[in-house]
């Protein structure tokens, strides 16, 4: 396990494998449809090197997590060589203790490290407006490319479901 934060109070680490419990656990609980997989796919993949996992515990509690591809595949910008931000999730009970922040600034800190520019997608529901704020204030800007639907750029007019396949593109430049 590698520790990329710690003030004493909030840790960002690693995942390691039980962590993909408590995460499938918790966004059950909120009424969603996880698949513990994902979360299993996530640590397998951390440890082949494909995707950076950073934990969020939050007095000793895990309450969230946010991953970097290194090598996405979909995307305005997949396969360009530029990571991407995905699955940022702050637990809701501890909204507003600068827990989000504080896993974009490992996920960017380590996505510097290989490229001089991040990206992301973010839904366009209003479940989103916290992710959508947060980013905006971090300096995220579209793409240009519009609103993307089910992996590809929604045509205009074309319909649509206002659901977590709505996305929009945002990047930020890292030097």
């Amino acid at each position: 396990m590698k520790t990329y934060y710690d003030d004493g109070t909030l840790i960002i680490r690693s995942m390691i494998p039980e962590d993909a419990k408590v995460l499938y656990d918790t966004y059950l609980s909120y009424g969603w449809h996880p698949q513990i997989k994902v979360y299993e796919d996530y640590y397998k993949e951390q440890e082949e090197g494909e995707r950076f996992v950073f934990i969020a515990e939050h007095e000793g509690t895990v309450k969230g997590q946010c991953t970097l591809v290194l090598h996405p595949t979909e995307g305005p910008w997949g396969r360009q060589g530029y990571p991407e931000i995905v699955d940022l999730t702050v637990f809701f009970d501890i909204h507003g203790k600068g827990i989000g922040s504080k896993l974009l600034d490992v996920a960017e800190s380590e996505a510097a490290k290989i490229s001089d520019m991040v990206f992301l997608a973010v839904g366009v529901h209003s479940g989103y407006g916290p992710a959508q704020r947060i980013y905006a204030k971090r300096g995220y800007i579209p793409d240009g490319s519009g609103v993307w639907y089910q992996n590809k750029v929604l045509d205009q007019y074309a319909p649509c479901v206002n659901g977590d396949d709505l996305l929009l593109f945002l990047s930020k430049s890292l030097r």
